[in-house]
């Protein structure tokens, strides 16, 4: 099972390096993400939503790749990659994978202007590799918000805790 683990940090541009950080860190599989999304307040309050996967798009490939298949089944390519298209732009647009938009909006209505949380749905991880890893953004993380039991989120805000106490002393 996923686990839900939410980050702020007091700026977007942090949020966006660690998901990049952890999506390169999938690579050493040290970490397995289902979805991460970061969720970020203007200067105005409103909340804007920056998934990791654009469904919309993905759909539109996926559906002009068998939409060309079905028109070369019947003798006409161009039509049927452009049904199939848009068919699956449609079917992307339509579909939430991960975490939860709405879920996702009252995240950013918590949110403080010129803030940022990184949510993240987490099916496997080695923490305190990770967060060995992701040292020098750990003192500007807050967990917000997770699924876990609070014996493992007691466990996990030590782990940041004591990176934040030896990034100070170093």
């Amino acid at each position: 099972m996923s686990q839900l683990i939410v980050l702020g940090f007091d700026s977007v541009t942090e949020a966006q390096d660690v998901r990049k950080e952890l999506v390169a860190l999938q690579q050493d599989h040290l970490i397995s993400l289902d979805d991460a999304v970061v969720v970020e307040c203007n200067s105005e309050g409103k909340v804007a939503l920056h998934q990791a996967l654009n469904l919309t798009t993905a759909g539109a490939v996926s559906g002009g790749f068998w939409g060309s298949l079905v028109g070369l089944i019947f003798l006409n390519p161009i039509l049927g990659a452009a049904v199939g298209a848009g068919v699956g732009a449609a079917s992307g647009a339509f579909t939430d994978l991960g975490i939860n938009d709405g879920f996702l909006r009252e995240v950013g209505d918590t949110l403080r202007p010129n803030s940022a949380a990184l949510c993240l749905m987490v099916k496997e991880a080695t923490a305190d590799r990770v967060i060995e890893k992701l040292r020098s953004h750990v003192p500007n993380a807050h967990l917000l918000q997770t699924n876990l039991s609070h014996t493992d989120e007691a466990h996990l805000q030590e782990m940041l805790n004591q990176a934040t106490k030896s990034l100070s002393k170093g």
